[in-house]
């Protein structure tokens, strides 16, 4: 069995397989490729499938006594297991928008370790151990750090609650919605790397599934914000899909404090 890995190995291990996924990717953007409905009524693409069929090849070689927790394939248990969203925003792949991304993530104990965050058309990458988080923009990187907006009324919200509007709340959605400076439709992973960065300060979304926001954890934390369920609880791997994520403690907790409208 073999050792955990430490910070520094599983990043650059989390690099090598975006680099391929990447690669992967920018072979199909704005081609043609099959669509088709999951039973849950999401859509997948052969790129999804492809992409995440060679990042489990590559960590099936590399640690063969690794788990993994895939949106297209299911678990496999591990001592350690790798999260992967091979497209996390399919749609927009679909419809050749660029903000699409990859999702990397490696669990001890079920908890986020290190993730990533790759948008491979834009050639931005995030990535963070929860102490520390580096924005990769082509040839140049740095560290990445949040705004520091303390309040909903000066917070710059993505937000994505299709639930609510589902079953008639659309009204509290948008009161909550006119208590901040600005706000738009989340743009998926790309949201929290903007926020990490600190571009926004808000990030607001439900429905969500471990593969779409354990790999994200580290990155917000190590860029120095939060990042909570809607109980402003740790996320694990058996956490709900209500996630929230913010620059500062202040904003966190008053923005849990307006969502309890909707619960």
């Amino acid at each position: 069995m073999e050792e955990p890995l430490s910070a520094k190995e599983a990043l650059a291990f989390s690099h090598h397989l975006a680099d391929q996924a990447r690669s992967l990717t920018l072979r199909y953007f704005r081609t043609s490729f099959d669509i088709a409905r999951k039973t849950d009524e999401s859509i997948v693409t052969t790129v999804d499938q492809k992409v995440e069929s060679e990042l489990r090849r590559l960590i099936r070689e590399r640690f063969p006594d690794h788990g993994i927790i895939g949106e297209e394939y299911g678990r496999i248990s591990g001592t350690s297991s790798w999260v992967l969203d091979p497209i996390d925003g399919t749609t927009s792949l679909v419809l050749g928008n660029p903000l699409f991304g990859t999702l990397i993530g490696l669990l001890h104990a079920d908890l986020a370790f290190v993730g990533l965050i790759d948008i491979p058309v834009m050639g931005e990458r995030w990535a963070g151990d929860g102490k520390r988080t580096v924005f990769f923009n082509g040839t140049r990187s740095g560290p990445a750090a949040v705004a520091g907006c303390k309040t909903l009324d000066q917070a710059r919200l993505y937000i994505e609650l299709p639930d609510f509007l589902r079953t008639g709340q659309g009204e509290k959605l948008y009161s909550f919605i006119r208590q901040t400076a600005a706000s738009h439709s989340s743009c998926d992973c790309y949201a929290y790397g903007l926020l990490a960065s600190g571009y926004c300060d808000l990030v607001i979304e439900d429905d969500l599934e471990p593969y779409d926001y354990l790999p994200i954890v580290p990155i917000v934390l190590g860029a120095g914000g939060c990042m909570t369920d809607w109980e402003g609880k740790s996320l694990g791997l058996n956490s709900g899909g209500r996630v929230v994520a913010a620059a500062t403690q202040p904003l966190l907790y008053e923005a849990i404090s307006a969502l309890k409208s909707f619960c």
